[in-house]
């Protein structure tokens, strides 16, 4: 068979052609953010880019539905730093990254900064419950030393701070020995820990702060529910009217500084 051959069979019958069959299943789940026909682009595309993710797609296609059906549901580009597609072994893994986390935490509307710093041995470090924010003096064109924590905390768009998260070394060790293959040379614990770093403090964030588009709806739907009451019986719509202070509110994304 040609070369040719070969590729028109792999996309009549491969792991893209797959996709595509679910294609409804897939994008129905996305949130309002995502548009699903570029979403399937770049699913396509993460596939087409990635020889080793493609051969371990055609031999677990399964893995690779659930993976890509994990990032619709979170509201993910595939294939991104917001969302990896990984082969591992005989199977495909999709993993958050840590601008993923943060992503979600931005869209909810709640914060408008998050912070998440990985702690270095040789860094100056102080924190105590009683202090708004830690204070890190991190040597960055010096030996920094071994990696022995992390912190996060958002800051709400009044200006206030919420809980400070802080991790340690033993934490850490934890959270990688539960991953599966975390010890891999195609592990991203090995090849970046850093941003893995950043991604467990920043899990460790999202229950004090809110993580959620829908979370932001819900506040609208409260909204319109208590001002149905106070003016008496009335047909509140579920979504607001175009051009309303709502309408742009909804999906805009929040500005806010994101560091890394």
């Amino acid at each position: 068979m040609s070369q040719i051959s070969n590729a028109i069979a792999t996309r009549d019958n491969g792991p893209e052609a797959i996709v595509r069959q679910h294609k409804d299943d897939l994008t129905l789940v996305l949130p309002s953010h995502v548009k699903g026909e570029t979403w399937m682009r770049l699913a396509y595309g993460a596939l087409r880019s990635n020889k080793q993710l493609m051969q371990t797609a055609a031999r677990n296609p399964g893995s690779l539905m659930n993976a890509l059906q994990e990032c619709a549901r979170l509201g993910h580009e595939p294939g991104t730093d917001s969302f990896y597609l990984v082969p591992f072994g005989n199977e495909v893994q999709g993993i958050e990254g840590y601008r993923g986390v943060v992503e979600r935490i931005y869209r909810a509307g709640a914060v408008k900064a998050v912070k998440a710093e990985v702690v270095h041995a040789n860094d100056h470090f102080e924190y105590s419950p009683d202090m708004d924010r830690p204070i890190h003096k991190p040597d960055y064109f010096g030996d920094r030393g071994p990696i022995v924590g992390a912190y996060a905390y958002g800051v709400f768009q009044d200006g206030s701070t919420s809980k400070v998260v802080v991790i340690d070394r033993a934490y850490i060790d934890k959270v990688r020995k539960e991953a599966k293959g975390s010890n891999s040379p195609s592990s991203p614990w090995v090849k970046w820990e850093d941003q893995m770093v950043l991604k467990t403090v920043a899990k460790r964030l999202e229950p004090w702060v809110p993580s959620s588009t829908e979370w932001r709806k819900e506040q609208l739907r409260a909204a319109h529910e208590v001002a149905a009451e106070q003016t008496g019986p009335a047909i509140v719509s579920a979504a607001p009217a175009p051009g309303t202070v709502d309408d742009d509110y909804d999906d805009e994304p929040v500005e806010g500084e994101l560091v890394d």
